[in-house]
């Protein structure tokens, strides 16, 4: 796990300055604190920091083939190295080290472009082809390492981080409007957008091919698809899964260095544990957060997982004097981020890697098994006609306040037909009802008649399934699960140096819960069914029966006492740069409603909160709008 960073500049005569890709590889010193490495070929420059995981002694970077005309830098794991490696010296290739990474050099020599097809694992490399004078980007099939990039006529500059990019005085810092209004919907910037109007990611499973022309090509070379085996019975099912989870497990066990499990104490994580446990020959370390909140916390969860396994088991408790590390999260993810459990998410990663340096975890179980409660909801507003409107207020609360007033009383089914309006209702922070008020007079214009819901939107029509609910997961997997989920766990576990495996996002066991029916993950109501009946011989039943809680800050009991002075402080005043932006009266009336118990609002706070900070920390006059 490491970070990598660089720049190109399109004229070959334009060398680029040293000093400044090491003044970037400095800002991501915590991705790699252990090793860095440079290569110089004049226009073009590759900056690379190490975290060591494997061929502790031999994996420098950046690495070349054997006629050093090909040089990579390369940040995530490749699990199936030792079959590719296997089969590149029977095609006559020669390798110098054990490294994963060296498999990348000579698969490029090999497929060109087609490398990141053979890779499994994940991954964000940058090769340079000096053959062909192009830098060719790969980044893996879910997102799961970050990638961000700034174009222009002159040069291309890149790095795992963008306080690596910032660091050039130069970039344009313009604030994207349409960013902000996605921050403010979502709670992140979704797809190839940042909240800098100039500052792009390159898109989970794709890759791009950065002429010295200045010529781009950007291509997609995986996708999700919904392709339904109704021939196999259920047991059939939890066979499969069981034995291609398992061989993911085993795959990511791999390791140089000390290793343990983030453990939550739901399906997913303790699914990881257990499945860890039958691979190892010494006990599990795991790590759990929890908080005094009782009805927040899965720690007693945690514990009966690790009793029935046992692991070296460790907790830590998160209080509300937390929120005072927001500055700390507004410098780790470099822009607007409004999802809470970042809180928790932090301090996991900070005390497990007092002990490991590398850590399992259990992300994408709810993306590919429908997890989520909204998943079931939305189903059933699609299976039943409610057309008395109190019925739809009292049963679906949120989502029906959301509804357009004219559209009330047509009922919940007749709303689902109107996508942006569904989106909005569905996944909005701020809705677009709201946010055309929390404005400033002038900021919403300047959307231009786009807003944020048609983003998701365009996600849901375009979908390549007709399944209702393979499409939201689908939509979530390209989203949600990469730009929320997959980002927060990045960002807080490499601040503290510590690299995180995903083994339910393995592609191959992705692709087999593609296959599964969606009738079998939700089933008779019960969300993940297909899963929770393939682990039953390995979890204890109070770990399967118990409901799903979510891995979140319990804000909405801070902001109403513990925190409620500091929510006051930062929002009531009215005075700072989040107000050259909002209508000031519409977020007073915001924090006064949710002190006042009159609604729950903890998510909007948390959301204004950090951009908030985030507008604070940014130099006076560093972006236009």
């Amino acid at each position: 796990m490491c970070g990598i960073c660089g720049k190109l500049h399109f004229d070959r005569h334009h060398m680029v300055d040293l000093q400044d890709v090491k003044k970037m590889s400095d800002s991501i010193i915590h991705r790699g604190p252990d090793d860095s490495g440079f290569h110089d070929a004049g226009n073009v420059v590759l900056g690379f920091r190490r975290l060591s995981i494997i061929d502790l002694n031999t994996g420098h970077q950046p690495m070349a083939n054997e006629d050093r005309t090909i040089w990579l830098i390369f940040n995530g794991e490749i699990y199936n190295h030792l079959e590719l490696r296997k089969e590149l010296e029977a095609k006559g290739h020669q390798f110098r080290t054990r490294t994963d990474t060296e498999v990348i050099v000579h698969l490029y020599e090999e497929y060109g472009n087609d490398c990141v097809k053979h890779l499994r694992g994940m991954f964000a490399f940058v090769i340079w082809d000096n053959r062909r004078r192009v830098l060719f980007v790969g980044r893996d099939r879910f997102g799961i390492k970050p990638f961000f990039y700034y174009l222009d006529k002159q040069r291309f500059v890149f790095c795992s981080e963008i306080k690596g990019i910032l660091t050039d005085g130069t970039i344009d810092r313009d604030l994207s409007i349409q960013a902000l209004d996605n921050y403010l919907t979502y709670g992140y910037t979704p797809a190839e957008q940042t909240i800098y109007e100039n500052i792009k990611k390159l898109k989970a499973a794709h890759f791009m091919e950065i002429r010295e022309t200045g010529d781009v090509l950007i291509s997609r070379y995986w996708d999700i698809h919904y392709d339904p085996d109704y021939s196999k019975s259920e047991e059939e099912w939890c066979e499969l899964i069981e034995d291609k989870l398992s061989e993911s497990v085993r795959m990511r066990l791999m390791s140089d260095v000390p290793l343990g499990a983030f453990l939550s104490g739901g399906i997913d994580s303790s699914s990881v544990v257990a499945l860890m446990a039958q691979h190892s020959d010494k006990p599990i370390k795991t790590f759990s957060i929890g908080f005094k909140e009782a009805e927040y916390s899965e720690l007693e969860y945690a514990r009966e997982l690790s009793k029935a396994y046992g692991t070296e088991h460790y907790e830590q408790i998160v209080e509300p004097e937390s929120v005072g590390l927001l500055p700390k999260l507004v410098a780790a993810y470099d822009e607007p981020f409004a999802d809470s459990s970042a809180i928790p998410t932090y301090y996991l990663s900070k005390f497990a890697r007092e002990h490991v340096t590398v850590a399992l975890s259990g992300d994408g179980g709810d993306e590919l098994f429908v997890g989520y409660r909204s998943y079931a909801k939305m189903n059933n507003i699609h299976n039943y006609n409610f057309n008395s409107d109190a019925f739809n207020k009292f049963f679906w609360g949120n989502i029906h306040r959301a509804i357009p007033a004219g559209m009330k009383g047509k009922g919940i089914t007749y709303y689902l037909s109107k996508p942006k309006e569904t989106v909005s209702a569905y996944t909005s922070i701020w809705p677009q009802t709201e946010r055309s008020s929390l404005y400033r007079p002038g900021i919403w214009q300047q959307m231009n008649g786009t807003t944020a819901e048609e983003f998701r939107e365009s996600y849901l029509l375009n979908s390549s399934s007709q399944d209702r609910l393979f499409r939201m997961q689908e939509t979530d997997m390209q989203n949600y699960m990469v730009d929320d989920i997959l980002t927060k766990v990045d960002r807080a576990s490499m601040l503290h140096s510590l690299e995180v495996r995903v083994p339910i996002l393995d592609h191959e066991f992705a692709e087999l819960s593609f296959r599964i029916p969606s009738n079998l993950k939700l089933k008779d109501g019960i969300k993940k069914y297909i899963l929770r009946q393939a682990m039953s011989r390995h979890l204890p039943n109070k770990v399967l029966s118990h409901r799903k809680q979510g891995f979140e800050a319990p804000l909405r009991i801070w902001f109403k006492k513990d925190l409620k002075d500091y929510v006051n402080d930062r929002l009531i005043q009215r005075q700072g740069p989040l107000y050259e932006f909002l209508n000031p009266d519409f977020v007073v009336k915001t924090v006064q409603r949710h002190q006042n118990g009159m609604r729950d609002f903890n998510q909007k706070l948390w959301a204004l909160l950090f951009l908030d900070e985030w507008l604070r920390s940014k130099d006076e006059g560093s972006f236009s709008n």
